[in-house]
């Protein structure tokens, strides 16, 4: 079983936390602002843009909470986590691009640390195929998450037109760091039928590895 003490997150994750508290402070004073600006406003077409506004940042700062640092290390259900997780990104990037992000995953309880490393390589995975894959067509993005022996497994995949490899920017460095994080693999395949990619890693961190 994975250590339970403060050690076991990343250095600077204090630093993380506070960061992630601030900028949800900011959303929330934004999203007063907005609904205090609609509350005047004598329009119903004002009202009613800015109701959608509201909404969409609402869903933008549940993403974040879902994806900020946790504050103690525990045991969750890496299924339920995702669950929230991918209905966030939903409402607040793909619904209104007309795609649909369809999740298949079973109960596994995981460590909170673990779940979110790999939150955060789900959330850059699905927003890469959002990005690069439909251009403004609807269209559909998988994510999928199953146990495999003393491992797991998660594959995001989408029914896209990606002809080639995504150029390497920051984002799949983070993810290539993540998946090293992870003590896991990441296989990933693009075409005009669509892109796939699959990460395996085991179930609990290497001991004689240290964890970022």
């Amino acid at each position: 079983m994975e250590p339970t003490s403060q050690n076991a997150f990343p250095e600077g994750a204090l630093l993380m936390q506070e960061l992630s508290h601030r900028i949800n402070n900011e959303l929330a004073s934004a999203i007063n602002a907005i609904s205090l600006a609609a509350a005047r406003s004598g329009s119903s077409d004002v009202k009613a843009v800015l109701a959608n506004v509201s909404e969409r940042l609402h869903s933008y700062a549940d993403v974040l909470r879902t994806l900020q640092v946790p504050e103690h290390q525990t045991y969750i259900d890496a299924a339920q986590y995702l669950r929230q997780l991918c209905l966030s990104i939903s409402r607040s990037k793909l619904e209104s691009n007309n795609i649909r992000l369809v999740l298949a995953v079973r109960p596994l309880s995981m460590s909170s640390e673990r779940c979110w490393r790999l939150g955060l390589i789900v959330y850059e995975l699905v927003t890469n195929s959002a990005r690069h894959a439909f251009n403004g067509t609807e269209g559909e993005v998988w994510v999928e998450l199953w146990p495999a022996g003393h491992f797991v497994e998660c594959r995001v995949s989408d029914n896209g037109t990606t002809r080639q490899r995504i150029q390497h920017g920051r984002g799949l460095t983070i993810v290539q760091q993540l998946v090293r994080c992870l003590n896991g693999r990441l296989e990933q395949s693009f075409g005009p039928q669509g892109s796939s990619s699959i990460l395996v890693f085991p179930f609990q961190a290497l001991r004689f590895r240290r964890s970022f």
